[in-house]
């Protein structure tokens, strides 16, 4: 029998990718998307990759909605927890990230501890160890971002709350059969989509930049991250013994400058692209 692993989010771009990742490693998956209408354009994303053969089902859960956790979970050995919000755009109302985000890992932690699974892996962010966010600094795995500071997006408090809550919640457990926690902390995820759908924050930045949308370049770096690493280690983490209790940092260690983007870019044939620095 395979193991069975209870994958929230698997519609989206890195779950995709985890549940290639889980498939191709020899997990059963039970994929959490919002709407059962999404799940055959799941499967087609997952076929191009891999044969799911009969390793491969799915059940509607809502991040807002205690509906079907209990149920979802059973039978699973596993949770690998990454369903989060994200768009763009700074919201009116920062609770709209925030609730989802808090409320969701908490029914997917709780859900988990009562059908006794042995280990959650939960998706969270470099964007929760981000200090102040008002400078660069050396994050570690022993970083928080301040959700009290000023520069503190409404998605890095909903991802630093949420991984704090999580925290909280594996430490505070009072029985024996304590179940462990691993999280992965991916920078500004980038690589290949499995659906095609380049839409999603990351991916339509250099959608942009390739079709000349973007004239100017901002003066900043990022560290990177490949959706296709920030898989594989979700599924190391299920099951190796040292990675419990740990925060992995998956990105590039050195930040990339938009410039240096837009110059691999260019060279590579995509002439639209703008190499100007706005001021």
């Amino acid at each position: 029998m395979n193991k069975k692993v209870l994958l929230t989010g698997i519609s989206g771009y890195i779950g995709n990718h985890c549940a290639v990742e889980l498939l191709k490693n020899g997990y059963s998956v039970r994929g959490s998307v919002r709407n059962l209408s999404k799940t055959e354009q799941v499967i087609n994303s997952i076929k191009n990759e891999v044969n799911p053969k009969d390793n491969l089902e799915f059940c509607e859960l809502n991040l807002l909605s205690d509906d079907g956790w209990d149920e979802a979970v059973k039978g699973c050995d596993f949770v690998m927890h990454v369903a989060s919000p994200f768009i763009n755009i700074e919201p009116k109302d920062e609770n709209e990230y925030i609730r989802p985000a808090v409320d969701g890992t908490m029914r997917a932690l709780k859900a988990a501890k009562s059908a006794g699974i042995k280990r959650v892996v939960l998706t969270s962010s470099m964007v929760s160890m981000l200090g102040n966010a008002d400078k660069s600094i050396k994050v570690d795995s022993q970083s928080w971002t301040n959700v009290k500071g000023k520069n503190v997006s409404a998605y890095a408090k909903s991802k630093t709350l949420a991984e704090q809550a999580a925290w909280d919640f594996i430490n505070t457990q009072s029985d024996a059969s304590k179940m462990e926690l691993v999280v992965v902390n991916p920078g500004p995820v980038f690589g290949p989509s499995l659906s095609g759908d380049l839409s999603g924050a990351s991916m339509s930045m250099f959608t942009q930049m390739i079709q000349g949308k973007m004239p100017m370049l901002p003066q900043a770096s990022i560290n990177m991250s490949d959706v296709r690493d920030i898989a594989k280690i979700h599924v190391l983490a299920l099951e190796n013994a040292n990675a419990n209790g740990k925060r992995f940092i998956v990105t590039t260690e050195e930040p990339y400058a938009f410039q240096e983007v837009a110059k691999i870019l260019k060279s590579n044939g995509y002439d639209k692209v703008s190499t100007k620095l706005a001021p």
